[in-house]
């Protein structure tokens, strides 16, 4: 700030304010954490483009000096003595005493004045009908280790010079709110050293726009490659709060740097409330009112303004990494303004769970089902079911809270239930087993919270309060994927902890079977070369659930309810084919990214017909079938004219994941193709849709799972890039056993002498002809035996189900050991 500047804003204090664009990440020992990095973002980033709104800092010198006039240091002092956590009401007896000790202390009248002055200025450059966002920022705030988030009140919608002012005495006042005293006894903060700064910043206009957060990683597993969005329309305390279940979306950072432009992922909240500008000044600005359901209906954000933000927080941990000399993954809020339809940067700061991990102990969560237990966590003792956070399970006796006065019951080991918290509650939170809210997505107050402390939450559940009662037994599970689970009883269940630190890699490529996309970030963390098998039926039952064919001519639909759901679902896509490619191509995108740039094997759709018949819509497009195992499947459907629409809908997800996500690292691969012939039909519609072979780098396996595929290898081979061995349906074929039979089960057995020597044939016809040889069947998960057998071979990949991953590749590490096969370099995160 110039010489000039300090005398126009306060003649007798220079240090009592700031502008932004005079301060930075240097100062938060004058303007606390929030102030000194909006000051950063305002003075460094908005030359490149970001947008911040100006604003400027009552600085710590000018809180302490209010204080030291009023004389309250030692009053303060005599509020807190002897404090005890663990007695709530006396915390907020002596809280509520530290406030008006505080909040009385008159500011001294040049301070006012000089915050008039500058509020003016903020007139002149926005306008005279301003109003403003006034914002606590303590001074031991947004530490790297420690994000002191919701500990201090802020106030939106400020306009008016009284109003202004009546602000900054409140926000001064609640650097001794309970929850913030709270949180600086557990975290070994002296009060007496823990100032408050306050930010006035232009309030831009979500009430009538939009807003939310963002996290440069995935919050739930702490994987870095992704910018994770939440949002949902008005201002962003109900996002924060955890008032609203937001909309999300995805972007894969490595792509979007190398010029790639799409969204990874998104999810549609269901954003119930937003909250606007009221009238009525400092206290009571802002409310609540019912979302219409039009918006509900719809993303906040166009694509577009996602990737703008996107590379504003990839510009953010760029600019805050290069500060520190080291990775600084950052947790920022933003708004759209309704009047002129612009995005703001509203507030910067290190993400302190997730980025705070140290080492590479793999910690997995199982609930245990024995004999006695295996129908425990059944649907039918779900009690309760939302998002999940984190990757825990934790069971105790429920505690329903319906509000802040009942805290007082709660006790330490206990499930707090609730409709949702707030930062008010932290000292109960502490000592809480689970958290399960009725409201919140997964960056809301609930979840933050709970990854912190390193508890399960599940989150928008919407009927928590109503479904559990205070007292009843219950296990909360975060361990089964996206979808989190509230279960009636104390299930029993087992924590394995692996390190993994210094694990070598075997010679043999080991490769993960996945089908869930949602657990795809968490599983990229187990040692492994990759994905084997992604298994695209899977992504199309949970994501789409809906034949395809039902979506190219929906018209076809006897069914006028049917029909109505399946325009229902896609109302909100250009069409409902895009609706297929569009949620097809996320969810293998979803997968893909998680292992770049490792290779990732898609496989086309597998189902049978009567598996195709139970999706939506289509019964109109399936025959009957006696056998459909050996029936209308894999590739004899994608160039038949009852498919050949449908096949092209794949195709075109597929090609969208390679070519406008840029994931190149997808390899294709064809199941079940009988005859050579017909694997070269089914490559050249492919070309045909764009996917051809060895364009782009563009690679196509095949799978080896009928034995005409062994006895013809060489020929497939002339096809193909590689054969990926699967020895569940080779096993059903060479024997002429149906696994699914309890009758002739017994008969299945991957390990019988004739599916051996068909699978040695395979292995050695691949090493013959050059190309890829893999198994992704069971056999190797199930039989150490087997894996044995394919390392012996000198097969190249092995594809393991995730949760016998870590058990193989110690016994193949063994066998390799005994072969004098060099392992590769340890395994690194």
């Amino acid at each position: 700030m110039s010489s000039t500047d300090s005398q126009t804003l306060n003649p007798a204090r220079s240090d009592d304010l700031l502008w932004f664009k005079d301060i930075g990440l240097g100062d938060t020992a004058l303007v606390g954490g929030k102030n000194a990095s909006l000051g950063e973002l305002y003075r460094e980033l908005t030359p490149q483009g970001l947008r911040v709104p100006n604003g400027f800092a009552i600085t710590a010198a000018a809180y302490r000096r209010t204080l030291a006039a009023a004389g309250a240091g030692p009053r303060l002092q005599a509020a807190l003595e002897g404090l005890n956590l663990a007695d709530v009401a006396d915390l907020a007896r002596r809280a509520a005493l530290a406030r008006e000790i505080v909040y009385t202390a008159e500011l001294p009248a040049d301070l006012s004045a000089a915050i008039l002055a500058a509020y003016r200025r903020l007139q002149d450059e926005y306008g005279p009908s301003l109003s403003l966002a006034v914002r606590s920022s303590a001074t031991a705030e947004d530490l790297a280790d420690a994000s002191f988030a919701g500990q201090h009140e802020s106030y939106l919608n400020i306009s008016g010079e009284a109003a202004l002012l009546e602000a900054v005495k409140r926000c001064f006042a609640s650097l001794y709110t309970d929850r913030a005293i709270a949180y600086r006894t557990g975290r070994g903060f002296d009060h007496a050293k823990v100032f408050l700064s306050v930010g006035v910043m232009k309030m831009v206009r979500a009430d009538i726009g939009a807003a939310g957060v963002m996290f440069t990683l995935d919050t739930e597993t702490g994987f870095r490659d992704v910018v994770l969005i939440t949002g949902s329309y008005g201002l962003g305390e109900n996002v924060v709060q955890g008032a609203v279940d937001p909309d999300e979306f995805y972007v894969h950072k490595p792509s979007f740097e190398l010029g790639f432009r799409a969204v990874l992922r998104r999810t549609l909240g269901s954003k119930k409330l937003k909250m606007v500008y009221a009238a009525g000044g400092a206290r009571d600005s802002t409310r609540n009112l019912p979302t219409e359901r039009a918006e509900r209906e719809r993303y906040c954000l166009e694509d577009a303004e996602v990737l703008t933000l996107a590379d504003c927080a990839i510009r953010i941990e760029k600019h805050y990494t290069a500060k520190a000399g080291q990775a600084r993954p950052m947790d920022c809020e933003w708004a759209k303004d309704g009047m002129d339809g612009r995005l703001y940067i509203v507030q910067a700061r290190p993400e302190t769970v997730a980025s705070q991990l140290r080492g590479q102990v793999l910690e997995q969560y199982r609930l245990r089902r024995s004999a006695g237990q295996a129908d425990a966590a059944s649907a039918d003792s779900v009690r309760a079911s939302g998002k999940a956070v984190g990757a825990k399970i934790a069971s105790g006796r429920a505690r329903v809270i319906q509000n802040v006065a009942a805290l007082s019951e709660f006790r330490p080991g206990e499930v707090l239930v609730a409709d949702i918290t707030t930062p008010d509650w932290g000292t109960v939170m502490k000592t809480a087993a689970a958290i399960v809210t009725n409201r919140g997505g997964r960056t809301c107050h609930a979840a933050i919270v709970a990854r912190e402390l390193g508890i399960p939450a599940v989150v928008g559940c919407d009927s928590a309060t109503r479904a559990i009662r205070s007292g009843d037994e219950i296990t909360v599970s975060c361990a089964e994927g996206d979808i989190g689970h509230a279960y009636a009883g104390l299930l029993p269940f087992e924590v394995q902890r692996t390190d993994l630190a210094g694990l070598a890699r075997p010679a043999t490529q080991i490769m993960l079977n996945i089908g869930d996309p949602v657990s795809a970030f968490k599983q990229s963390f187990l040692p492994n070369d990759g994905v084997g098998l992604a298994r695209m039926e899977f992504i199309i039952s949970d994501a789409i659930g809906i034949h395809p064919m039902a979506l190219v001519h929906p018209e076809r639909i006897s069914d006028p309810l049917q029909r109505a759901e399946i325009l229902r679902r896609c109302a909100q896509y250009p069409s409902p084919s895009e609706f297929f490619i569009q949620r097809l191509a996320e969810g293998i995108g979803t997968i893909a990214a998680a292992f770049y740039p490792k290779p990732v094997v898609v496989r086309l759709s597998d189902f049978k017909t009567h598996e195709y018949a139970s999706l939506l819509g289509g019964a109109a497009f399936e025959p009957q079938e006696a056998n459909p195992m050996l029936g209308f499947r894999g590739a004899s459907r994608y160039a038949h004219p009852a498919y050949a629409e449908g096949f092209a809908l794949e195709c075109a997800a597929l090609k969208r994941v390679r070519e406008q996500m840029g994931l190149s690292n997808v390899i294709l691969m064809l199941p079940f193709c009988r005859r050579v012939e017909e694997g070269r039909q089914v490559l050249q519609r492919m070309a045909a849709l764009g996917l051809e072979r060895g364009v782009k780098g563009l690679k196509i396996y095949v799978m080896c799972e009928i034995p005409n595929n062994v006895l013809q290898l060489d020929a497939f081979a002339g096809l193909f890039d590689g054969f990926s061995i699967g020895s569940n349906d080779l096993t059903q074929l060479t024997l002429g056993v149906d696994r699914d039979s309890e009758i002739v089960a017994f008969d299945y057995d991957e390990r019988d002498e004739g599916v051996k020597e068909l699978i040695r044939l395979a292995v050695l016809g691949c090493q013959r002809n050059h190309c890829h040889s893999g198994i992704c069947g069971q056999a190797p998960s199930d039989y150490p035996e087997m894996a044995e057998f394919l390392v012996r071979l000198g097969i190249d990949s092995i594809s393991l189900n995730p949760d016998s991953v870590l058990k193989t590749t110690l016994h193949v590490l063994e066998i390799e050991r005994q072969l004098g096969r060099p392992p590769r370099l340890a395994q690194t995160q």
